[in-house]
């Protein structure tokens, strides 16, 4: 019984790192960045749930979505936008700029303490001797319908093939008539949406929120979508599940708990040196 339990909030832990490494591996893919505010963009949405939460739960919850999707088109614009055909390391320098900035504007308003952000008391299921929480259930449902539907959406929407022609080679789908720059911002868009319902998650598993609320679960993010091939939205789903997987499985066994995020990050390395392209990575070939 034990196990089934530990599984299942795995799979409910690995469903909102998998909804993380969705905006990453998909900014990487169409962007060819590595976009290391993006972990801080479920804080943006943590404390948005936080200011709206006294008119209704559902209001917060959207006005979160909003909020964070305007954040994220905002600092492609202005922070990212300008830098097309910079080098990578002036983009990752910028990106680890904005994570700081929007973390002390977080400090400045709402200052450094915890605060606890109560969304709903959604009970527990009981099934014979099992007994599982109603969020987790929630976050594992939504996290698959969610998956499958930006799934949907890339294979066969006119907006998701275009996003495949970017990914692929943008010079060429500019010239067949695609909006390079709106493609990225709407890819910034989708990220930056999944990121506010990550934090909303991650606020009904644990409901406290602080200037670096989002930080770590951004990093074990990205290490979710380096293991399942970054810019591949399936690697990202795998890499997200199995992560979330490990570290319940791991935080179980009292011995080994303390050394949780030590095990996941070896876990990477080791795979990185078996599989340098993750999971379900491809080699790209660079064009001189």
């Amino acid at each position: 019984m034990d196990f089934l339990i530990t599984f299942v909030n795995g799979l409910s832990l690995g469903g909102i790192y998998a909804m993380i490494a969705l905006g990453y591996t998909m900014v990487y893919g169409i962007a060819k960045m590595l976009n290391f505010a993006h972990g801080d963009i479920i804080m943006v949405g943590g404390y948005t749930i936080l200011v709206f939460l006294s008119f209704n739960p559902i209001v917060s919850i959207i006005a979160s979505v909003i909020f964070c999707m305007l954040v994220g088109i905002t600092i492609e614009k202005i922070a990212y936008k300008p830098l097309r055909g910079a080098s990578p390391l002036a983009v990752l320098i910028t990106a680890i700029g904005i994570s700081y900035l929007l973390q002390n504007i977080a400090q400045m308003i709402f200052g450094s303490a915890p605060k606890f952000v109560v969304i709903a008391d959604l009970g527990t299921l009981k099934l014979g001797e099992v007994a599982i929480g109603y969020s987790t259930i929630i976050t594992l449902a939504c996290s698959v319908v969610i998956m499958i539907t930006l799934n949907l959406f890339v294979k066969f929407t006119r907006t998701g093939r275009a996003m495949i022609a970017v990914s692929e080679d943008k010079g060429a789908a500019q010239l067949m008539g695609i909006n390079v720059n709106s493609i990225i911002m709407i890819t910034f868009a989708i990220g930056s949406a999944l990121a506010a319902l990550a934090g909303l998650f991650f606020l009904l598993k644990a409901p406290t929120i602080n200037p670096t609320f989002g930080s770590l679960p951004g990093i074990k993010a990205f290490t979710a979508a380096v293991i399942g091939g970054i810019g591949s939205i399936p690697g990202a789903m795998i890499g997200g599940l199995l992560l979330g997987v490990i570290e319940c499985f791991a935080q179980s066994v009292s011995e080994i708990s303390p050394y949780t995020d030590a095990i996941e990050f070896s876990i990477l390395i080791i795979l990185l040196l078996v599989k340098p392209t993750g999971l379900l990575g491809k080699k790209r070939r660079e064009k001189v």
